[in-house]
């Protein structure tokens, strides 16, 4: 059965969560945001997210996913735009009117529509599609669109961090670790700026406990 939020709180979310999984970056925002969440772990190993309570859920049986106000957010980028303008006090989204906010939503869409099918083609070897229907051009594109975004540093929108620097930080962390990005020194130093914020520890630590969880 589908959990329900019974204890009257507006920004209560639920969240479903597979330890070393891209709902890692999801874990990290909540806490980032200091949000009330309620967590569900699935057990990847077990199949537990194509099971039918599951699916029942999210049909795509993919994580990240959250429930809040028994509303479904799927598909990562979508979940890190909702939870950082739940939580705007966090001060993680620019607000409409401000001239970041343009560049803060580009570069969260981009990972999803750009990054991802660039990262899954390397990691499989394959030539991307020919330019007219590449969905971000060639290998080279998408590292050069990010060194230069990176060049402003510290952070992708200069000195301020938003859930985008999240999402990115730690996907370059995963991907280099992999060696499916280089690991230059400009990638290096924005990963490092990131993942030892107190809040990304904190939810790294959780997730390795999900993971002896899971195994023990």
């Amino acid at each position: 059965m589908k959990p329900n939020i019974s204890d009257g709180s507006d920004r209560k979310v639920i969240f479903f969560h597979a330890p070393q999984s891209r709902s890692g970056g999801t874990l990290a925002l909540l806490e980032e945001l200091s949000a009330d969440y309620e967590l569900h772990l699935l057990d990847f190993k077990k199949g537990e997210q194509r099971q039918p309570a599951y699916l029942a859920i999210n049909p795509m049986g993919k994580v990240p996913a959250i429930l809040h106000r028994d509303v479904l957010v799927a598909e990562q980028p979508a979940v890190f735009l909702y939870l950082a303008e739940l939580y705007p006090e966090a001060r993680l989204a620019p607000l409409i009117g401000d001239p970041r906010r343009g560049p803060y939503l580009r570069w969260l869409v981009y990972y999803g529509s750009s990054f991802e099918p660039a990262v899954v083609d390397r990691s499989q070897k394959r030539e991307p599609a020919p330019p007219m229907t590449s969905p971000y051009g060639t290998w080279d594109d998408v590292l050069n669109t990010i060194h230069a975004q990176l060049a402003r540093g510290p952070y992708l929108l200069g000195d301020r961090f938003t859930a985008a620097d999240v999402l990115w930080g730690i996907a370059l962390h995963w991907t280099t670790l992999f060696n499916l990005v280089p690991e230059t020194p400009d990638i290096r130093a924005y990963i490092e700026r990131v993942i030892m914020r107190p809040a990304m520890q904190r939810a790294a630590a959780r997730d390795a406990e999900f993971v002896a969880q899971q195994a023990a």
